[in-house]
């Protein structure tokens, strides 16, 4: 993934509110209400699907240029056993096509690919992008393969 932007989004790095790289200051965001509401012309996350809010559509719509997109991936760490990492990408490997069982999931226009393994830690989830007074972040809301995540919300546990 040389192609990948440093978007890592670790506790660490969530308790301040950074500038997104170009320059660009993060924008007002929806109210917290209205920002966990999926999208009224989203599908239904069906198994294996990826949802996006309105304010996460927006955001991406704002930040990525060109074949830009969204690269969700799962990782070992965190506080709670796995945690959530999210970095701009421009290259969808083999792994990222419905053919390797991973996804491309697209809606109004703004893309999130998931490879493989981590598809299965996050299918049926919702990616939301929050903005609150000490941190600005994409997250993972209503993930149905997790058991309990930390108050953070950048890791979780997976039901067994």
């Amino acid at each position: 993934m040389a192609a990948a932007r440093g978007l890592s989004l670790t506790a660490a790095t969530q308790k301040a509110v950074t500038p997104w790289p170009r320059g660009r200051l993060l924008a007002a965001s929806l109210g917290p209400q209205a920002r966990r509401e999926a999208s009224s012309s989203s599908p239904e996350a069906g198994e294996g699907q990826i949802r996006l809010t309105d304010s996460c559509v927006q955001r991406l719509l704002e930040i990525t240029e060109g074949s830009e997109f969204l690269r969700l991936q799962v990782e070992g760490g965190g506080c709670s056993g796995f945690q959530y990492k999210f970095s701009l990408d421009t290259v969808i490997n083999p792994d990222d096509r419905q053919g390797g069982r991973g996804g491309v999931f697209e809606q109004g226009g703004a893309r999130v690919v998931v490879d493989s393994d981590s598809l299965a830690f996050v299918k049926g989830a919702q990616v939301d992008f929050s903005q609150e007074l000490i941190r600005s972040s994409f997250q993972v809301l209503n993930n149905p393969q997790a058991q309990q995540g930390c108050s953070c919300g950048s890791s979780f546990s997976i039901k067994l």
